[in-house]
């Protein structure tokens, strides 16, 4: 048999979809994989109904419906504040996920490097490989995840890298980057004439004070940054897998010729049913945070309540837990052993960090207050637990 590919040695499958088949397989309450239980808004449930009965059932143009880019061109260029041409400046791909690939298939070449903040989500690393780039860690250190501009500059000195990935706000530690720490990361970019990726999937769920500003806005930075985002997460529909990447005509080209090979385009009925939602007022938005707002005080409220301790989330819908004080080494095995004996499942703090964190676990709160609150209530039981596992436990 001919071998394989030697890439996939440099990471492993995925942790997060594999907590939540431990989820499944043993009834807990699933923390881990992002994703809402419940249902997306009613008005973009009814267009997608319209859409299955009424179509169109066959391909879009490829690099998106024409109606779908027009309508997100418009909410775009309402929130990022610079002009979004639904023809120069935007493709559709299927999720983030191929667009984030898409991305980096435009602007790396083999032998590339790429600087990635750690923490970072999983995915960052497989893509920067996949390309045949390197990558180039730069710590991010709770409890604040805070970066030293120092060190940022030294891998851009040493390294000169071809591109930075920015999550923002950030998955897993929930940190929105500051408008300050943006225009230094631009200044970086420019001087070294390199491309930001950007992951913002989370734009529009930013607690206040906290704002959420696009790396694309800031001056001389639309030209070479590559902003990709989804749909999933502002409209609860993960399992829709519709995604954008908004970039310079002709950066956009080359993303549109990537985009064609990987995936030819993504679903038709889908691209057209959510022009309902990419046509809501403000107001949606706005009570988006609000609700998630409600939902991170409910969440850390039950943290709070069984004295566990944890970094506020500023963005996102993620918290970090600190699980040190329970002599954690081994967060694998802890998470499996939180999902099997207390009911609750989480990620692993250790694969989103390159750094041998092994202490962190990684919560999410997009569920519905009575699923929080069923959560909660087993993790009021953890210091039992923990104590009842005395010396067999293995983590």
């Amino acid at each position: 048999m001919p071998q394989t590919s030697d890439r996939t040695r440099h990471f492993t499958e995925s942790v997060i979809r594999r907590m939540t088949r431990v989820a499944n397989a043993c009834g807990a309450v699933n923390l881990s994989q992002g994703f809402p239980d419940f249902d997306p808004p009613p008005a973009l449930l009814a267009a997608a109904e319209r859409a299955a009965r009424q179509g169109p059932h066959q391909y879009a143009v490829t690099w998106g419906a024409a109606n779908f880019r027009q309508a997100f061109a418009r909410k775009q260029s309402r929130f990022m504040g610079v002009p979004v041409d639904a023809d120069a400046n935007v493709v559709v791909t299927c999720g983030s996920t191929e667009a984030m690939m898409a991305a980096m298939m435009t602007a790396c070449n083999p032998g590339d490097k790429v600087v990635i903040f750690s923490p970072f989500y999983e995915n960052y690393t497989a893509d920067t490989v996949l390309t045949g780039a390197l990558p180039v860690y730069v710590p991010l250190r709770p409890p604040h995840f805070d970066f030293d501009p120092a060190e940022l500059r030294a891998a851009f000195e040493k390294h000169r890298p071809k591109a930075l990935i920015l999550c923002n706000p950030s998955n897993p530690s929930g940190k929105v980057f500051t408008r300050p720490e943006l225009e230094l990361i631009a200044g970086l970019a420019q001087e070294f004439d390199a491309f930001v990726i950007t992951d913002e999937v989370y734009e529009h769920i930013v607690y206040a004070p906290h704002t959420h500003t696009y790396m694309a806005s800031l001056p001389g930075m639309f030209e070479r940054t590559i902003s990709c985002s989804s749909l999933s997460k502002t409209y609860s529909i993960t399992g829709w897998r519709l995604g954008t990447v908004v970039a310079a005509p002709a950066v956009v080209d080359v993303v549109r010729k990537v985009h064609d090979f990987l995936t030819v385009g993504a679903a038709s009925p889908l691209q057209e049913a959510a022009v309902t939602a990419l046509e809501f007022p403000d107001a949606y938005y706005q009570e988006l945070a609000a609700k998630y707002g409600d939902l991170r005080e409910v969440f850390t409220g039950w943290l709070d309540r069984a004295g566990l301790s944890y970094t506020q989330p500023q963005g996102a819908y993620y918290v970090m837990v600190d699980a040190s004080e329970f002599g954690v080494t081994d967060d694998v095995a802890f998470c499996e052993w939180l999902a099997r004996e207390v009911g609750v499942a989480a990620v692993p703090g250790s694969s989103f960090f390159r750094e041998p964190v092994r202490h962190l676990v990684r919560f999410h709160f997009a569920k519905r207050e009575e699923t929080l609150n069923a959560a909660g209530e087993r993790l009021l039981r953890l210091r039992e637990r923990v104590a009842g596992a005395g010396s067999r436990a293995k983590w």
